[in-house]
């Protein structure tokens, strides 16, 4: 019975990224249909793939340096609380020693 139960859960979740897996294949498709059918010409097509392949790879060049900067800035602010860090376990141990 527990048996039964796991293949049937089993086979639903099959069904499930298969379903999934068309449904994208199918978007995908849709999509490819729509560009080389759309009403524009040839060259103003090519154009608007041209121009929004340029605007996503400015924006991923945009997203890489502010991860940098924003990673640069971390990375100071952590040196600087090791240095801080160091600085007081010195002092207390200056003060321990008296």
């Amino acid at each position: 019975m527990a048996n039964n139960i796991r293949e049937e859960n089993g086979d639903l979740a099959d069904d499930s990224s298969n379903t999934v897996a068309w449904f994208i294949t199918g978007a995908i498709i849709g999509a490819t249909v729509a560009v080389l059918f759309a009403p524009k010409s040839g060259r103003e097509t090519r154009q608007l793939i041209a121009d929004t392949a340029q605007r996503g790879k400015d924006a991923v060049a945009d997203g890489a340096e502010n991860i940098a900067d924003a990673s640069r800035d971390m990375f100071e602010r952590g040196r600087k609380l090791v240095e801080d860090a160091a600085d007081l376990f010195d002092r207390g141990r200056k003060l321990v020693r008296g």
